[in-house]
């Protein structure tokens, strides 16, 4: 295994573990490392060349993955601050009356 495959799986394997625990803080440390990883890997002489597009292929899956899962974070923290926004809202209207 060359080294630019083996870089390029530990970072996808780092980014997934990030993913499952929802560490948004080291998935995007870990987003900046995939891009040079990637950008690395593209440089070097590729004697395997089918081994780094599958693994190439398999970020892209990840990476969907990813954009998925921001998504439903970015929707969940909405819901979240509408809902405190329409509490503190129901508290105000009560310390008019109260």
């Amino acid at each position: 295994m060359s080294a630019a495959v083996k870089r390029l799986e530990e970072t996808g394997n780092a980014l997934r573990d990030a993913m499952a625990q929802q560490d948004w803080t080291a998935i995007s440390v870990l987003d900046v490392q995939c891009r040079q990883v990637v950008e690395a890997a593209m440089v070097e002489a590729r004697e395997d060349d089918s081994t780094i597009r599958q693994r190439l292929q398999d970020l892209v899956t990840l990476y969907q993955e990813l954009v998925a899962a921001c998504q439903a974070e970015k929707r969940r923290v909405a819901d979240e601050l509408i809902q405190l926004n329409q509490s503190q809202q129901g508290a105000n209207i009560y310390k008019l009356f109260g």
